[in-house]
């Protein structure tokens, strides 16, 4: 299981590169982690693939440990931050 400091990690990169993707931007320590992200950000489909790739890149998980599946339910900040903790510890991140 990935420590709290690994954690901590994830979920700021994860904060960061959202944040970087809404337009308008929404600062990062103001991101809703329970917030549905096309509800509350109006997040794109497209969107969400620019900031997964950035994040996983950020963090070196391997965005190849998700299948289509796992992709459609991370739907919060906090669905991201809990799938990619679950495969840092497989990646090394």
């Amino acid at each position: 299981m990935p420590d709290t400091t690994t954690t901590s990690r994830i979920e700021a990169a994860a904060r960061d590169q959202l944040s970087l993707v809404l337009t308008p931007e929404v600062a990062p320590e103001a991101l809703d982690p329970d917030a549905d992200m096309v509800a509350a950000y109006g997040l794109t489909s497209l969107n969400k693939v620019l900031f997964l790739t950035e994040v996983c890149d950020e963090t070196h998980v391997d965005l190849g440990c998700f299948t289509e599946h796992d992709l459609a339910e991370m739907t919060t900040l906090a669905h991201v931050i809990a799938a990619l903790t679950r495969h840092s510890d497989t990646t090394g991140a």
